[in-house]
């Protein structure tokens, strides 16, 4: 890890890095990334899917997803701090809350691209609240943990259209 940042300090013309599934990698790493590769213009930085942990049973040791908790908030702030200039960011079971994606899209005016699937501290008024200032995003993938009333078998129970309609349950709709 430690050798892979050095590396990285070598590197100032870098404009695309991966570093998703790297769960040592804290908000720290992202500062110097951010200070020592100032051209990025893609970021990936894609996590294991937590809410369902039997994705990696096997592959990846619980000791080590433990050992390196992910802070969603601190490394959006440290993103859009030191990537100004990022024109595609992946996020994917990213941790960060409303706060950490108003802070990416206050700092980096210039998102095209932003993938936040299975962010699911977002909701989509966070979301579409945030977004609303990048004047060049093109494409967003939201996380999509909308389940239709139709699984819960919803026409026996008709007071459920009533709710919906009363309450606007749509807005949970992402």
């Amino acid at each position: 890890m430690i050798l892979c940042l050095k590396l990285l300090l070598g590197v100032p013309n870098l404009r695309e890095l991966d570093i998703s599934y790297c769960y040592e990698i804290t908000h720290e790493s992202l500062v110097l990334i951010g200070r020592n590769c100032s051209n990025i213009k893609v970021l990936k930085r894609n996590l294991m899917n937590w809410l369902d942990p039997s994705q990696h049973v096997g592959i990846v040791p619980d000791d080590y997803l433990n050992a390196c908790p992910q802070d969603g908030d601190s490394e959006a702030v440290a993103i859009a701090n030191f990537m100004p200039h990022l024109e595609g960011l992946e996020i994917r079971f990213s941790k960060l809350t409303a706060k950490g994606l108003n802070s990416i899209c206050q700092g980096c005016p210039n998102l095209e691209f932003l993938d936040l699937s299975g962010c699911a501290n977002l909701t989509s008024r966070d979301i579409a609240k945030a977004s609303s200032s990048l004047s060049h995003l093109k494409d967003i993938k939201k996380p999509n943990f909308y389940i239709p009333r139709s699984v819960f078998h919803t026409e026996r129970y008709g007071h459920w259209s009533l709710y919906d309609e009363r309450f606007q349950t749509d807005v949970f709709r992402i």
